[in-house]
């Protein structure tokens, strides 16, 4: 069930937990008594997201929540502490903090209190659809109580809406891929387009091949689902640009006649991971109003070996007509981002961005809690990385080095879509870069931080959402390269 949240100048005092601030080196934040003597006692040292639980006299639960260095708190750090202090109180109905009043005066506290509930929000966050005994959350309310009046106010409720939309996006890719098939996507997609007011166009098998796009028409012979290309738009009146969002919409990938290992597939749900940022990131807009345009497309199809399925070695024409020799089935995602993105540059956008789960290869590069942020445009580059970092999500800027693009000629049609062994992440996103003409554009290689296999700060196991709040600030922020 959703949380109720809300934004109180004091917390109340019957809720079953409150959670209060505790800075090292600072007395406890305000809503409790709690003493430096007694937290010292009990090995308290106010670490980033430590939490220690105390019984009050009233019958409820006073939560000591660690933000670390008061100098070096930001909304990350609030972010990170009230993920922290939901996980504590996960068993209870009513939760309040005070973590908002730890924010330091240079922060704006519309900022803060975003921060905070999108802390809340998403580490409260769950996938129990098919557990008979999911051990959800039982938090049914939280209060963002202090100081900053209406921009606190409104800075919970923007953080709702983002938690909520990034918790969407997890639903998505959490979903078992016979139960998230393009159509069902496509479905989700014309759903949200109409509960948000977005306009919705979706391309079925046959609109698609006619369209001439070359590369989903080959990844999806092999499947009996058919494919789909959808396209959301924002269009708010005034626009001063447009922007292009692509997300990479591989419901399943077994890796086609190149087939993956057993274990290799037991993730490929998952593959879905851009798309499925893509169109939560859609779905805010209507609410927080950027004064830009924003396209949002995804093309959608399983990756599946039969006889009917794409060999190595055969070559397609992409929307854009360069002509690609498929040597690897299981390099797919550039193969059908390269419609998606060719589709982008025909809008005449002033910027694309695009994100997918593309490359084992940046996992090895960044581990994985990083995306490898590339592109063809440095102004562009410093837009989309300033966005992840006021958004909390880490990208790292890695080249696209022109000496590389001979890896991806081919023999006998324009490209390949695979180069050696050593650089995979950069020779994919040179295998973008043909696609997208003079368009400034930002690639963002999401394999790592797409999924996760443990609790990291407002990460939870499975799919994470990556993305969603990147795009969000990108758009909110928006300034023609």
């Amino acid at each position: 069930m959703p949380i109720a949240f809300s934004h109180a100048r004091h917390a109340p005092a019957d809720v079953d937990v409150l959670g209060v601030p505790v800075a090292q080196g600072e007395p406890p934040g305000p809503g409790a008594e709690l003493s430096d003597a007694f937290l010292a006692e009990r090995g308290f040292e106010a670490k980033v997201g430590e939490t220690l639980a105390i019984p009050d006299e009233q019958g409820g639960t006073v939560i000591a929540v660690g933000v670390g260095d008061p100098s070096a708190i930001d909304a990350t750090v609030l972010r990170k502490a009230a993920a922290a202090f939901t996980r504590a109180a996960w068993k209870d109905a009513s939760i309040a903090t005070t973590l908002l009043d730890a924010a330091p005066p240079g922060l704006d506290r519309g900022v803060a209190a975003q921060a905070v509930a999108e802390g809340i929000g998403l580490a409260a966050y769950r996938f129990t659809r098919y557990k008979a005994d999911g051990k959800a959350s039982r938090i049914r309310s939280a209060v963002v109580a202090g100081s900053g009046g209406a921009k606190a106010s409104a800075g919970v409720e923007r953080g709702a809406r983002v938690a909520t939309a990034v918790n969407a996006a997890r639903d998505l890719i959490n979903t078992p891929a016979s139960d998230m098939t393009p159509r069902k996507l496509a479905a989700f997609a014309t759903d949200v387009a109409k509960r948000e007011g977005l306009d919705v166009t979706v391309w079925d098998e046959k609109t698609i091949a006619k369209e001439k796009l070359g590369g989903l028409v080959s990844v999806a012979k092999g499947s009996d689902e058919p494919p789909r290309l959808i396209r959301l738009e924002y269009n708010p009146p005034g626009a001063r640009a447009t922007l292009a969002f692509v997300g990479k919409g591989i419901t399943f990938d077994s890796g086609g006649l190149s087939i993956k290992t057993a274990y290799g597939m037991e993730t490929m749900k998952t593959d879905m991971s851009g798309a499925a940022a893509v169109l939560s990131a859609m779905s805010l807009l209507p609410a927080f109003a950027p004064k830009v345009r924003v396209i949002g497309i995804v093309p959608a199809t399983e990756n599946m070996p039969s006889g009917h399925a794409i060999k190595p070695g055969d070559v397609f024409a992409a929307r854009n007509g360069k002509t690609v020799e498929v040597l690897n089935t299981d390099a797919e995602g550039r193969l059908v981002l390269a419609d998606a993105l060719s589709l982008a540059a025909e809008a005449e956008v002033d910027a694309i961005v695009d994100l997918a789960t593309l490359t084992g290869a940046c996992q090895i590069a960044l581990g994985l809690k990083i995306a490898g942020l590339m592109g063809n445009n440095d102004g562009w580059i410093d837009q989309v990385r300033g966005a992840a970092d006021r958004a909390g999500e880490a990208v790292w800027h890695l080249p696209l080095p022109s000496a590389y693009r001979k890896h991806i000629d081919s023999d006998v049609a324009d490209i390949k879509n695979v180069g050696p062994r050593y650089g995979g992440a950069l020779t994919a996103g040179l295998f973008l870069q043909e696609f997208v003409g003079d368009v400034p554009w930002a690639h963002l290689d999401i394999a790592g931080p797409a999924r996760s296999d443990d609790e990291d700060g407002w990460t939870v196991k499975g799919g994470t959402g990556f993305g969603v709040r990147t795009l969000l600030e990108t758009a909110l922020k928006f300034k023609k390269p």
